[in-house]
């Protein structure tokens, strides 16, 4: 009896998923972030939750700042005693929060951080990542970026870790895939605070045959209402990361240029089965369509509850050997968590910018799978410390 009434005691017990993100300095990705988590919260606990235990989720707000998110993980650990550590949005707090897991040998799924560090030169063995990385985004883009056999490309970017990766990967993949090219101008402004005015006429000024952003939120908004304003995306190519995700499009509306390559998510076009499940429950749950922050939010919570299903704990060390080759269905098709760097297989859609009844969308796009765009083996084994095996 005893043994029966421990056993009932743990399967009416919770997991609780301790979450730390930006929600107060990157409202446009994680207000529906947070909504496609507790999607995927509910939808499993509906279903019996992970072995008879519920998922509670239980979020602090990080400020954008990697301190603040250092001190919401003492709190989240030491006062709400959670089994699992999750989130991030900007990469110099993803990095802040991959030291900590290392340092507290605690295990952490980074759903959100692009910088490839995460994974690579600042990798550890508890650290796992969800979204496409910087380098898988750029690869996905370079292709129909060398397309365009366009000579001379200026480049404008975010002045902080994610920006700074992608544009070195740009650089290397593009220089790669075509010989010649020049990049005949660069703009960092500082995140938040872009002086588009300046930014584009600088770009004017080096008389570039295409573009590179990496510019995103009100950045990227004011980056291309100057642009428009002053006829600096006319005749040019435009390469653009993240800027097909509606996040971005749904601010910009009758302001949206026309053709740039992109990487986003056309939830609008999606015509799979997993995608219609996802947003058929996401709309009637909300009453409002997903964005690509709730698509990573939702696979971020799969992505936990299939570890600690497979785990059969929420131990650490059970926890990273069950994400190590983990697979988890998704509204974007199966993922798995690679075991030679902890990073998913999560690709990114990758079309063109168009305006249609006065929204930004995306068109002629295709789905662009993870795996396919990752560096060999041996390449990340170099990049990677060995300790983090």
């Amino acid at each position: 009896m005893t043994v029966l009434a421990s056993s009932l005691a743990q399967a009416e017990g919770t997991y609780k998923l301790g979450e730390i993100n930006s929600y107060k300095a990157q409202p446009a990705f994680l207000e529906p972030y947070k909504k496609g988590m507790e999607l995927a919260v509910e939808q499993v606990n509906a279903a019996g939750g992970v072995g008879g235990k519920k998922l509670q989720l239980i979020t602090r707000d990080d400020n954008g700042t990697p301190g603040d998110a250092v001190r919401a993980a003492e709190e989240l650990i030491a006062r709400e005693k959670i089994d699992v550590l999750m989130g991030s949005f900007l990469s110099h707090v993803g990095l802040a929060l991959t030291d900590y897991a290392q340092q507290k040998k605690r295990f952490f799924l980074a759903a959100e951080p692009l910088t490839d560090k995460i994974v690579w030169e600042q990798g550890n063995r508890y650290t796992f990542r969800l979204r496409p990385s910087t380098y898988m985004q750029v690869a996905m883009l370079v292709p129909e970026a060398a397309r365009m056999n366009k000579k001379r490309w200026a480049i404008v970017y975010p002045n902080y870790e994610y920006g700074q990766s992608a544009v070195a990967t740009f650089k290397k993949l593009m220089t790669a895939a075509q010989p010649g090219v020049e990049f005949v101008a660069e703009q960092a402004t500082p995140l938040g605070k872009v002086d588009a005015g300046s930014v584009v006429q600088a770009l004017q000024d080096a008389k570039p045959d295409a573009i590179f952003n990496v510019l995103f939120a009100a950045d990227l908004a004011k980056f291309v209402r100057e642009g428009n304003t002053r006829g600096l995306f006319d005749g040019r190519g435009v390469v653009s990361l993240l800027s097909g995700e509606p996040e971005y499009l749904d601010t910009l509306k009758t302001e949206t240029p026309t053709g740039w390559v992109v990487t986003g998510y056309p939830w609008y076009a999606i015509k799979t089965p997993e995608h219609q499940a996802f947003l058929d429950a996401y709309q009637k749950r909300f009453k409002d369509y997903p964005r690509a922050g709730s698509v990573v939010g939702y696979n971020a919570v799969l992505s936990v509850a299939a570890g600690l299903r497979r785990a059969g704990s929420a131990d650490t060390e059970k926890l990273i050997a069950a994400f190590r080759g983990l697979e988890v269905a998704t509204p974007f098709g199966p993922i798995t968590y690679r075991v030679q760097d902890h990073q998913s297989t999560m690709g990114a859609y990758v079309g063109k910018t168009a305006q249609q009844q006065g929204k930004g969308v995306m068109v002629d796009f295709q789905y662009m799978d993870g795996a396919r765009f990752q560096p060999s083996d041996a390449e990340v084994a170099k990049l990677r410390p060995a300790t983090a095996q």
